[in-house]
């Protein structure tokens, strides 16, 4: 397993994180702490790429499960805005964000299956930064 692919998995278990200290009331200023675990998950998925490719340690593996991580990421954060109401998203909206991130899953597996890989675009990560 090399560098960029433990830094991909480590932002899984940093979702984890993230979705603890967001829920969670006592821990003290946990949205703070909440934004910062959330900050560094997205530094690695900057540096990732970035080491993936200066060092040529892109993978099948890496190219599949970085934009997974990605989805788990964004789609914790937003099904968990739903019940902060401080932030007030309506359902609906988080339902088609999230959909559409489980459509994009789905047409990158069923290209896996006919051995192609589809790996993640400057316009997905533009979209996911915006």
């Amino acid at each position: 397993m090399n560098l960029a692919n433990k830094l991909t998995l480590g932002r899984i278990f940093m979702t984890f994180l993230f979705m603890i200290a967001l829920v969670t009331r006592c821990i003290p200023c946990n949205y703070v702490v909440a934004t910062v675990i959330f900050v560094l998950a997205w530094i690695t998925d900057i540096l990732d790429g970035i080491i993936a490719r200066r060092f040529g340690q892109v993978t099948n593996f890496g190219k599949l499960i970085d934009p997974l991580s990605d989805k788990i990421l964004m789609s914790a954060a937003f099904i968990s805005f739903i019940q902060i109401p401080e932030i007030s998203i309506p359902a609906w909206m988080v339902v088609v964000i999230v959909s559409r991130e489980f459509i994009i899953t789905g047409m990158r597996s069923l290209a896996a299956t006919r051995g192609r890989v589809i790996q993640a675009g400057i316009w997905g990560k533009q979209k996911a930064t915006t």
